[in-house]
């Protein structure tokens, strides 16, 4: 009798011991999902901020505040946020897969089979509206910079035509159609950027070439921006056309990698502050016009 008192007695605490540690799981489960959840929310909190940001492209103009993302994760304890970032069950982005999916395959096949082109030494007839993105148009394989000239002075544009090909090819060929002569920068924010490129919307901010052309992310972690960055302004993912801006202060330097960067100004930057200092009316639109008078593609 005993040995079967001791018996049930080793079952019994055998079984508590399985209880506990289902429960310690379960808890423990319960406490992950809730980061997680915590977690979720504040990226969707970013990314709605962000958008609202700079919603300035083609179809709507109206980023007029800086992403505040202050109090987003202020409820979650620093140990717990912490436990967050070492947490091996959160995938983190690879770098090298994210850089390589930017530009894999064969960056000729992104483009449309068929489209005319500009002359190269851009004496093409102003166009401005298109039926379609714009046909391969450079030759992938040569650098090309930008020297654009504006009533307030002049500035220059280098491309990075590896990393994003679909956006320098659309860029070169509008200026070759001199789709971004007299076209004001519509809207200037002092320690954000400068925005310009809409040759037909009105109010300025709000039309664009007549087509949109998809994003082509940077990949990797950030800062994606840095001062001088030029990069295409949007109303959303993949909604791309004539609109850009140029980063001048450390709002536009904290952006996320939602507006592809495809050249950075290097050399002029004086004229560019010159423009983001000019006086604004409501809506940031300068009080004079901060004009482009030309942009002469130089290709080598």
């Amino acid at each position: 009798m005993a040995t079967e008192k001791r018996e049930r007695q080793r079952e019994n605490r055998a079984r508590q011991r399985e209880e506990l540690e289902a429960a310690r799981a379960m808890q423990d489960k319960s406490a992950k999902a809730k980061r997680l959840a915590y977690l979720a929310i504040g990226a969707i909190v970013v990314l709605v901020a962000a958008f609202f940001l700079f919603s300035g492209g083609d179809d709507d103009s109206e980023p007029v505040t800086t992403a505040d993302d202050s109090g987003i994760v202020d409820d979650i304890p620093a140990d717990e946020l912490d436990e967050l970032v070492e947490d091996e069950s959160i995938d983190e982005p690879d770098e090298v897969a994210l850089e390589e999916s930017a530009v894999a395959g064969d960056p000729a096949e992104l483009f449309p089979a068929d489209g005319d082109c500009p002359a190269t030494d851009g004496s093409s007839e102003r166009v401005t509206a298109f039926d379609g993105p714009q046909p391969l148009c450079i030759d992938l394989d040569k650098d090309y910079t930008a020297e654009v000239v504006t009533n307030m002075g002049n500035f220059t544009i280098e491309f990075d035509t590896q990393r994003a090909p679909v956006t320098v090819n659309n860029f070169v060929t509008l200026a070759r159609y001199r789709y971004y002569e007299g076209v004001n920068f519509h809207r200037v924010i002092p320690g954000f950027m400068i925005q310009g490129g809409d040759a037909v919307g009105e109010p300025p901010g709000t039309g664009g070439p007549g087509y949109s052309f998809n994003d082509e992310p940077q990949g990797g972690e950030g800062p994606f921006y840095e001062l001088g960055s030029v990069a295409m302004a949007n109303s959303g993912p993949n909604t791309n056309g004539s609109q850009f801006f140029v980063v001048t202060g450390p709002s536009g330097e904290g952006l996320p990698d939602q507006y592809t960067r495809f050249g950075s100004v290097t050399a002029g930057m004086d004229t560019i502050t010159a423009i983001e200092a000019t006086e604004t009316l409501p809506g940031d639109a300068p009080v004079e016009d901060m004009t482009i008078e030309s942009i002469t593609i130089i290709e080598s």
